[in-house]
């Protein structure tokens, strides 16, 4: 066993119990997160707050009605993620295969097939843990997915395996420009999710996002135009239960275009909004957003 994804012996109960559970079939483990999604909507109200603000604000025109219902679209759909995921431990690629389906993969077959490195932009809707797993079983070659590793040293392990069972690999956020120069003329793809809110310091790039100004990291785009690498967005839709379809859209097809500053993170933010207001129960809405606010919008408050 590798040590360092090793399990801390004080966790061997929980890692049991874990692997345990996860060889349930999905039928059954859908039974519990039905429980999930009544202790966590109706009983604790896991960020309840947190979830209908950020929707009223995405979605000003809706009412009240409308977005809880989307609300308990959403809560239902995280119960089932933290089962899918916690099932991924001992799915095998053949279940795998069975429940993604890839709508256009020749998109990127046709420039990995040129010998390129592929960079997909996706996001955290529908269940985002399984993406990087089912790219791995059915694309034919690398599949990879950058990460930010947990503090807690049980679930880091616990991540780490689950991700990497298939056969994904896995780059640490701050070794990304380290990786990719290393394997710069490797043909695979490298998943980034690239919807998370910046720290303050590392924000670079602001759009108006759901109608509110927010901020993106520019990562994927800075890697893109530095190597030359075509860009992709992923845009993932759960047909029905444990059943999702990813399909693919061009951003950038790997040349620079200095006719527009950040494109590359524009264009992801528009077809992140455009995809989110298609579906919007499958988005996680758990997350603060939207806590930064614009230095000329902050100017012009004070």
């Amino acid at each position: 066993m590798n040590k360092k994804t090793s399990i801390p012996p004080l966790y061997y109960p929980l890692w049991l119990l874990l692997k345990g559970l996860s060889l349930l079939p999905l039928s059954v483990l859908y039974l519990l997160a039905d429980f999930l999604y009544f202790v966590v909507y109706y009983v604790v109200g896991y960020r309840k707050e947190v979830v209908l603000s950020n929707l009223q604000r995405a979605f000003p025109e809706k009412s009240l009605e409308e977005i809880h219902q989307i609300a308990k679209g959403f809560y239902r759909q995280f119960a089932d993620v933290i089962v899918e995921t916690l099932k991924l431990l001992s799915m095998d690629a053949a279940e795998m295969e069975r429940r993604i389906v890839f709508t256009n993969q020749d998109l990127l077959d046709d420039f990995v097939k040129q010998g390129k490195t592929v960079i997909t932009m996706g996001s955290h809707a529908a269940n985002w843990e399984w993406v990087l797993s089912a790219g791995a079983v059915q694309f034919g070659f690398p599949a990879y997915g950058v990460y930010k590793p947990l503090n807690n040293a049980f679930f880091e392990t616990f991540m780490l395996r689950t991700r990497s069972k298939l056969g994904a690999k896995l780059i640490k956020m701050k070794d990304t420009l380290r990786d990719f120069a290393a394997n710069r003329n490797m043909p695979r793809v490298v998943a980034m999710l690239s919807d998370q809110t910046p720290l303050k310091s590392e924000i670079t790039f602001w759009t108006t996002f759901l109608h509110q100004d927010t901020p993106f990291y520019e990562g994927a785009e800075k890697l893109a135009n530095k190597f030359g690498y075509p860009v992709l967005f992923l845009d993932t839709h759960r047909t029905s239960r444990g059943h999702y379809t990813l399909t693919f859209e061009l951003i950038s097809n790997g040349k620079p275009d200095a006719s527009t500053e950040a494109s590359i993170t524009e264009t992801f933010a528009r077809k992140l909004e455009a995809a989110i207001r298609r579906h919007p129960a499958d988005y996680l809405w758990t997350h603060k957003r939207w806590k930064h606010t614009r230095p000329e919008a902050a100017e012009l408050e004070s």
